[in-house]
């Protein structure tokens, strides 16, 4: 005698009893039975609660709807109806069912009906199957056959695009493989001129009759110098731009102002090439809202451009103009000119135009594309034009102006200068020679400086020294100089110092890495000296 499994509401005739009771002791999977007009359910066995959570006797004498709620949208109602009424068993496959778990679950229905004794159907039986596996593979592999099935034209386009991706991929590898090699000899190239430079400082020690020879080479070494940083920052601001980091310091200017100091820092790479430099501008003021200093190395990277691609004793043409609700800028030269299938590329991220030319003189390929990034920052754009090697180039630059004018009678306020009060300052870096240059250069400036070579000693001599200025290395061994801030500013109250971070790291993080840390300034290596002396001039006092 078979174990009773199931659970049903009734008596329903020996052969339907017979059915359901079979079903319940040999199959495995969950089977219901249901009126065939009413949809009541009148049988289920104990895998069928299982699968849909429910308690069996809560669903014996209520609509199969209620069990399996998606049955109405689904075609399982229907389907129950048709077998029914046809008297024929059905199959509704791989439906997907709403249920408690995150992921998809799909069923699959098959239906047949229960006949009584005159072979009239007095209910319907439905099984119930888990065919999710089944179900994610077929649609896995309908669309794998549908992203397959494509025809000739669209292969044909398919492949010409890996061709395409090819290239790009291949050139990009090989621009890459020649930044390197650029960078690698732009940076030799100043790091030899300094390391010759302190060779000749060296032999000409005191001797005065030698002072004019080390005055020059302080001037190539410090130009040299100024170069590397260029390079470095260049570096740093392409990657500022790429990871989206770059702040704009947008403030209302004349762009007379930023061109004239765009000028000013090209005029010795101009005055060394013999070129000419003509200045057009409109009378009035331009204004405009920009980041100065962004704006200043757009028109610097045109300048130099200009300047490095011309003939020795070329011409240089600056021009700005008004046109409509723009400004307009123009960068002309004399100089090499720009192949017509390479104008499109020129604004591309280490691309450099036939640098195999007599007159190319290196660079990164990096200074145009920081042109269009920091233009379109600005919300304007940039073009470049040529009409073929040998005939020049010239780069627009389009801004938005501003209508506002300066009042009748105002001008850019003049550029400080160093002043303030004699300060007691300490030096801590664990680079001796860096400390010691950094402390003497502020001797110089009339200050009373310390030094110390760690961030313990750097501690130490705080405490005894009780300075007004710290100027804090942050990468140094054994004491770090996060850590030997901290130790400052919990030290017994007596004149406590302005903090100053000096650093090569400048991104946002560790600038709030050093705030948290307790210092006040953050300022990156190579610092630049006036900067760094205007800074502790405007310090006022601090004290307890």
């Amino acid at each position: 005698m078979c174990e009773d499994v199931g659970h049903d509401g009734g008596d329903f005739g020996p052969p339907l009893e017979r059915l359901c009771r079979y079903l319940s002791d040999r199959s495995p999977q969950p089977v219901v039975a249901v009126e065939g007009t009413t949809h009541v359910v009148i049988y289920l066995n104990n895998a069928f609660a299982r699968l849909v959570g429910r308690d069996a006797k809560s669903l014996i004498g209520r609509p199969f709807a209620e069990a399996v709620p998606e049955g109405r949208e689904n075609g399982c109602l229907a389907l129950l109806d048709r077998a029914f009424r046809t008297g024929n068993s059905e199959l509704l496959e791989e439906q997907e069912h709403v249920g408690v778990t995150p992921r998809s679950v799909y069923w699959s229905y098959s239906v047949w009906p229960i006949l009584g004794e005159d072979d009239c159907p007095v209910g319907v039986m439905i099984q119930v199957t888990d065919s999710t596996e089944t179900a994610i593979f077929r649609r896995q592999t309908t669309a794998m056959n549908e992203a397959l099935v494509v025809s000739a034209s669209r292969q044909h386009e398919l492949a010409a695009t890996a061709r395409s991706f090819g290239e790009r991929l291949r050139a990009g590898v090989e621009a890459r493989d020649r930044f390197l090699a650029i960078l690698s000899h732009e940076l030799r190239n100043p790091l030899g001129a300094l390391s010759t430079g302190l060779q000749l400082l060296q032999l000409c020690g005191e001797d005065p009759s030698r002072a004019e020879d080390s005055s020059t080479m302080r001037g190539m070494m410090e130009r040299q110098l100024k170069q590397l940083v260029w390079l470095v920052d260049d570096l740093l601001e392409v990657s500022r731009i790429s990871s989206g980091r770059i702040e704009l310091r947008i403030g209302r200017v004349d762009l007379a102002a930023i061109l004239g100091d765009a000028v000013d820092a090209s005029r010795p790479l101009i005055d060394r090439g013999g070129h000419e430099l003509v200045i057009s501008l409109p009378p009035g003021p331009i204004m405009i809202d920009a980041d100065p200093t962004r704006l200043t190395q757009v028109f610097v990277n045109l300048l130099g451009n200009a300047a490095k691609y011309s003939d020795p004793g070329g011409r240089i043409e600056l021009s700005a103009r008004r046109e409509g609700d723009d400004v307009v800028v123009s960068v002309r030269d004399s100089g090499i000119g720009i192949p017509a299938l390479d104008l499109p590329r020129v604004f591309d991220i280490f691309v450099q135009v036939d640098p195999e030319r007599p007159r190319s003189q290196g660079g990164l390929g990096i200074g145009l594309s920081l042109v269009r990034s920091f233009v379109e920052l600005h919300g304007g754009r940039v073009e470049a034009h040529s009409e073929g090697p040998g005939h020049g180039s010239e780069f627009i630059v389009r801004l938005p102006a501003k209508a506002e004018t300066p009042a009748a009678g105002s001008s850019a306020p003049e550029p400080r200068r160093p002043r303030g009060p004699r300060r007691r300052i300490l030096v801590v870096d664990d680079n001796r020679d860096a400390a010691e240059a950094l402390g003497r250069l502020l001797q110089l400036m009339g200050h009373e400086v310390r030094t110390a070579h760690g961030g313990d000693e750097g501690v130490a001599v705080a405490a005894e020294f009780n300075p007004d200025v710290v100027l804090m290395d942050l990468e140094m061994p054994t004491v770090d100089g996060y850590d030997a801030a901290r130790r400052i500013r919990a030290a017994p109250k007596g004149n406590e110092p302005f903090l100053i971070a000096l650093t090569g790291w400048g991104a946002d993080a560790d600038r709030r890495r050093t705030h948290d840390a307790g210092f006040d300034r953050h300022l990156v290596k190579p610092v630049n000296t006036g900067v760094l002396i205007e800074t502790i001039a405007d310090l006022a006092p601090r004290s307890t």
